[in-house]
């Protein structure tokens, strides 16, 4: 139990310090194409994850990896911080958070032909109701009925989701300081060779705010991990719905921007829907211990 409350205070902390960071990321996305961005990110944070892993464990970790997966979820990771920077340059916080959130139907859903889990009609129900709250986020509007930025941030919800498979399959043989270490330098170098092409110089005064924008994600990266290991994911995940909070208050004070009404409406659906999925883990799970208890 003690764990247990330790784990929230983390969890939020993580929230707080991702959002941070995208707060930055955002800035950087008026000045920088968005595979620039991508690869900033991951430079930044890279010095400081290495170093935290080769304190944890040393190399031999690092190395003893199975490369054609790292690969695959590298690929991911790129395209997924692109796109969502790439959405960022337009969409508010806000309104990129709430278009995100449908990242965990998309893992209870695809967790059926990757991982072969069974997942139940109640299940599959909260899934197409929250699909339904994603349209109403994608409104039709006199431009037509989505943007591509909007577009943007469900192909990056979708690779967030595959990567969040990958890491299931990737963790029963691979270390955690590995696979947040060759991300991050499999982001930066991949998403800075297809940056080459449109490269802009780095202005010095962004240097400090590229610096920000690798604190906070390490920040957040060893918080998270905390997070879930002091804690059941069916009591930490619920608090990432806590970034919507946080991408109002950073969209008003910095960007003087507020959600509207249809917003709120389709972010509302989304939560509700994740946050059934996660009650139905929770029962799923103690039904299966009173099962395999003697």
């Amino acid at each position: 139990m003690a764990n247990q409350a330790r784990a929230v205070p983390f969890m939020l902390l993580a929230v707080a310090s991702f959002s941070l960071m995208d707060a930055g990321l955002k800035q950087l996305s008026a000045h920088y194409p968005a595979f620039q961005v991508a690869a900033l990110r991951g430079a930044s944070s890279l010095p400081f994850v290495l170093a935290w892993a080769l304190h944890r464990g040393g190399v031999a970790p690092l190395l003893r990896v199975r490369w054609p997966l790292h690969l695959l979820r590298g690929a991911m990771g790129v395209a997924m911080m692109a796109s969502f920077v790439y959405a960022l340059k337009t969409l508010p916080l806000s309104t990129a958070y709430s278009i995100f959130f449908v990242a965990p139907l998309i893992v209870t859903a695809l967790s059926v032909p990757m991982l072969r889990e069974r997942v139940g009609p109640r299940r599959w129900t909260a899934i197409a109701i929250g699909l339904l709250g994603t349209l109403v986020l994608l409104r039709p509007n006199g431009e037509g009925f989505v943007s591509l930025a909007a577009l943007a941030v469900l192909l990056a919800a979708t690779m967030y989701a595959v990567s969040a498979i990958s890491v299931r399959i990737l963790a029963r043989t691979d270390s955690t300081q590995a696979m947040m270490v060759w991300l991050l330098v499999i982001m930066a170098a991949g998403a800075g060779l297809l940056a080459i092409p449109e490269w802009r110089a780095v202005r010095v005064d962004h240097f400090l705010l590229i610096a920000g924008v690798g604190i906070a994600g390490t920040i957040g990266q060893y918080a998270v991990t905390e997070a879930f290991r002091l804690g059941e994911a069916s009591l930490i995940a619920p608090l990432e719905y806590t970034a919507l909070l946080w991408g109002v208050i950073l969209d008003a004070t910095l960007w003087g921007v507020l959600p509207d009404a249809m917003t709120w409406a389709g972010a509302a659906i989304i939560v509700a829907s994740g946050l059934y999925l996660l009650r139905r883990e929770r029962v799923r799970a103690a039904e299966a211990e009173i099962v395999t208890t003697p």
